[in-house]
């Protein structure tokens, strides 16, 4: 009887599935393009327990804030979150204080760059009071997610096994440097070792100069997204059984795994990989090239696209040139053929170069700085930046806006960056039931930050 129904449940999808594409398929192209309503947040109404702090952690349930989640940041009592204190830069603080967070430094760049959409409890993790805190909490939580060493909260009596026994449909994830197995998995993550240790180190640089790191933490935000993606698994999963889990997420095993077509390379061909800057080792021209008054990527990934980046450079001999007729022979002479090409290029400015590309066919773009990155027209035809009012800031914070759309529409910043503590006394009376007098005690004690 069980398979009957599984069978017409299947065939009811599949017909489902096959309306939906042809009547995506059967509207007008401009149809796909025109913004919708957006939907509703889908995880408006799960809890989250956050004790990450840096970026890895942050990222993850930042993501998580965005799509709706209830994100509680827990943090140390009197310093919070690392980066609180990784400034400067930091934002102006306004004329008049909010109540409470006079004593607290400026709010630095670094924090509030992965920390929107969440609120902030200073809690003791080592005392009595703090974890009977922290008990209430777990107990009402849909998900925890934790980036301490591994084994670190279970000596203190809040591992995935104390917490399961207190509320059994728990999503615990750890994000740790190495894992919660093997001879690594007591040592610190930081990314730019694990840049190193995993690979991507080795590849990244000029072939001719030391290993060089990537400009931002990307191990770190790689496994941000990681944990964002197997919590969201989690949580349809627990659907389906009404059991909680425990997620073991890593920087060394997402590096490892986001070394995608150079790790097959190894594994596949045993190819060791080698350093190549911005060139692709497998075509040419296919990197950053100096302009007069800037740089310039091209990627001609193919023998048409070579012949039109000839033409444009009055190179218009070379794909007939033995030497460079196609790809494999452009790759043995690379060293000539880059030389032609930036030479020819140091003749004119960048923006020359730039409009004379239009339309060619060939893959191409500035290498912008940071300021040029967010006056590009397509961040500002796409407002990818937001303007959110913080207590602790003068004027108008703005962010970076989530990256999704959905239906034309993103999800949208809630609440800013939590100040350090902002939300102790409204979590702890609203939501955990303790009393005002109690949560008095508690400050008194140390349990939970703030001025008594």
């Amino acid at each position: 009887m069980l398979r009957t129904v599984h069978r017409r449940v299947l065939r009811a999808g599949a017909r489902r599935v096959q309306t939906t594409v042809r009547n995506y398929e059967t509207q007008p192209p401009q149809a796909a393009a025109t913004p919708l309503n957006g939907i509703p947040p889908p995880l408006a109404g799960i809890k989250i327990l956050d004790l990450t702090r840096v970026l890895a952690g942050p990222t993850a349930t930042m993501l998580l804030g965005d799509l709706g989640a209830d994100v509680i940041k827990v943090e140390e009592i009197k310093r919070g979150d690392d980066t609180r204190s990784w400034h400067p830069p930091a934002a102006p603080l306004p004329a008049s204080l909010p109540k409470g967070s006079e004593h607290l430094p400026p709010e630095s760049a670094y924090f509030l760059a992965c920390n929107r959409n969440k609120r902030s409890i200073t809690v003791n993790l080592k005392s009595p009071g703090g974890m009977e805190v922290m008990k209430r909490l777990v107990q009402k939580s849909d998900i925890l997610v934790e980036n301490y060493i591994s084994g670190k909260l279970a000596e203190m009596g809040l591992g995935y096994a104390h917490c399961a026994e207190w509320n059994p449909g728990l999503i615990y994830a750890s994000i740790s440097g190495y894992g919660q197995t093997g001879p690594f998995r007591k040592n610190a993550g930081y990314d730019v070792v694990i840049e190193g240790e995993a690979g991507l180190m080795h590849i990244t640089g000029e072939p001719d100069r030391p290993p060089s790191k990537v400009g931002v933490a990307a191990t770190d935000i790689a496994t941000g997204l990681y944990t964002h993606g197997a919590i969201m698994a989690a949580l349809l999963s627990r659907q389906k059984t009404g059991k909680g889990c425990w997620i073991d997420c890593n920087l060394f095993e997402s590096q490892i795994a986001g070394l995608a077509n150079i790790a097959s390379n190894y594994l596949v061909a045993g190819q060791e990989a080698s350093r190549h800057g911005t060139a692709h080792p497998s075509i040419v021209p296919y990197q950053v090239f100096r302009c007069k008054d800037g740089f310039l990527m091209i990627g001609a990934g193919n023998d048409k696209q070579f012949a039109s980046l000839a033409k444009v450079l009055a190179l218009s001999d070379l794909p007939e040139d033995p030497m460079f007729c196609n790809n494999q022979q452009r790759v043995k002479n690379r060293s000539d053929l880059v030389a032609m090409i930036e030479n020819r290029l140091m003749e004119e400015p960048r923006d020359v170069w730039l409009e004379r590309f239009k339309g060619i066919g060939v893959p191409h773009g500035p290498i912008n700085n940071i300021g040029e990155t967010f006056q590009h027209p397509q961040a500002k035809a796409r407002k990818i930046t937001v303007d959110v009012e913080h207590p602790r800031i003068d004027g108008p914070l703005k962010v970076v806006a989530p990256a999704v759309h959905y239906n034309g529409k993103r999800m949208p910043v809630r609440m800013p960056p939590p100040w350090l503590g902002q939300h102790t006394d409204e979590v702890l009376v609203q939501e955990l039931d303790f009393s005002p007098e109690e949560v008095t005690e508690l400050r008194r004690n140390g349990d939970i930050g703030g001025v008594v």
